[in-house]
């Protein structure tokens, strides 16, 4: 009997206390008397009529099956779970009979998503390429793979230690699953690698999301006040025209990524050498992508009157932006490149009443371009809800900073965020 105060160990479930017995039994059992009590017990609770020999190599193969699920899973696996495992896996049961069916269908769960993220894991990757990949090929459709990095990930993890790189790792997986279509999966394959598999989807539809990602990521990092600016990096591949077998595409993707990264960082690095004492970029400078809040001349009618000065405040991050007096003005460091909207069904419904949409053709940290059929009646100050992939329905105030008309007849108007 215990003493008082000294610590009980939990006490096993009676069919786990019964495995752990009958392993304990067999291990002093010469491999003939083991190999045919294997051989009745399998029989007498699966059903299953097993040579001597391969009842033995279930036995010691579930055996290592619980300590890899265990070490995996960082908690104790039953024997009975590790034995419909492997039961399962080489195909000799479709049926679970020694575990319950939740309790199996949580260990299935378990073996194809990462612990931390809860993104699925790289063996399931491969497996889901390969399916997908043979679904474009039959019926001719695209698929695009994108494959991610952090860039400065490991500063993070030296500067602040483990527990808060694991916060950036779980901001990542949280912006790619609120990124993705019901289609689309998720998955970390790496220490902060990650991969995205997009069915009928083409290079510029994948190109677009990837943008997105990586935008509302900075975003998402922003509460956790890191000194360390961490990016994700993206390289995009698609089916058909950059290959037709999965190796192919993931290499494609993968040297991309690796352009896309030292083009990027080697430019900033650059830029910060030669601009550590100012933060305006030089009108005309190629340092940047080209977007919305970049320079650009506007097409003015001569009804058109000068753009009167504003100040404005991001709708989504409530920081100040600089004002607007005239086009050489938007010649002002950016947050975010442009991300473009074209293949999205992004979208803006404008006024009051809600009776007038406008298509998003592009989103900046500054501003918005949008698409509509008449331009003429709208008000220096316009009411807006924009409608964006990844994003909740956001309401602004925009401030029309230039106009033009389409080839389609139609007008393209560009708007600046305003408070």
């Amino acid at each position: 009997m215990p003493s008082p105060g000294a610590l009980v160990a939990p006490r096993l479930p009676t069919e786990d206390a019964y495995f752990e017995l009958l392993v304990d039994t067999l291990e002093s059992m010469d491999i003939p008397a083991r190999s045919q009590f294997l051989q009745r017990y399998f029989r007498a609770t699966t059903q299953l009529d097993l040579r001597e020999t391969q009842c033995v190599h279930v036995w010691e193969e579930m055996l290592l099956r619980r300590r890899e699920l265990s070490e995996q899973l960082h908690r104790s696996v039953s024997l009975h779970t590790a034995l419909m495992d492997v039961l399962s896996s080489a195909g000799l049961i479709r049926v679970p009979i020694l575990v319950e069916y939740g309790e199996f269908k949580k260990l299935q769960v378990n073996a194809a998503t990462d612990p931390l993220t809860g993104l699925y894991n790289r063996r399931l990757f491969t497996e889901s390429f390969e399916k997908e990949l043979n679904r474009a090929r039959r019926y001719g459709l695209p698929l695009s793979i994108v494959i991610l990095d952090l860039h400065r990930f490991k500063e993070v993890n030296d500067k602040y230690g483990h527990p808060r790189g694991d916060d950036v790792l779980r901001a990542a997986a949280s912006t790619l699953q609120k990124a993705l279509r019901t289609s689309d999966s998720a998955f970390r394959i790496g220490g902060d690698e990650f991969a995205l598999l997009l069915p009928q989807t083409d290079a510029a539809q994948a190109l677009a999301l990837s943008r997105r990602v990586g935008t509302v990521f900075a975003e998402t990092l922003e509460p956790l006040h890191l000194a360390v600016s961490v990016t994700m990096d993206h390289g995009v591949a698609t089916f058909p025209p950059d290959g037709d077998q999965s190796d192919l595409l993931i290499g494609v993707a993968d040297e991309r990524l690796y352009r896309l990264k030292h083009a990027n960082h080697s430019r900033t690095a650059t830029r910060n050498s030669s601009h550590s004492s100012s933060d305006v970029i030089p009108p005309g400078s190629s340092s940047e992508p080209v977007s919305i809040e970049s320079v650009r001349t506007p097409e003015k009618s001569p009804s058109e009157s000068p753009i009167a000065a504003a100040s404005a405040t991001h709708p989504l991050t409530n920081q100040t932006l600089p004002p607007t007096n005239a086009p050489s003005s938007y010649a002002v460091q950016r947050k975010a490149e442009r991300v473009s909207m074209v293949g999205t069904n992004a979208y803006a419904v404008i006024g009051d009443c809600g009776d007038r949409r406008a298509r998003v053709v592009d989103l900046g940290f500054g501003g918005v371009a949008l698409e509509l059929e008449q331009a003429e009646d709208l008000s220096e100050n316009i009411l807006a809800i924009l409608h964006v992939p990844i994003l909740p329905p956001v309401r602004v105030y925009l401030k029309p900073v230039w106009k033009r008309r389409t080839p389609e007849g139609a007008f393209r108007l560009g708007c600046h965020f305003i408070s």
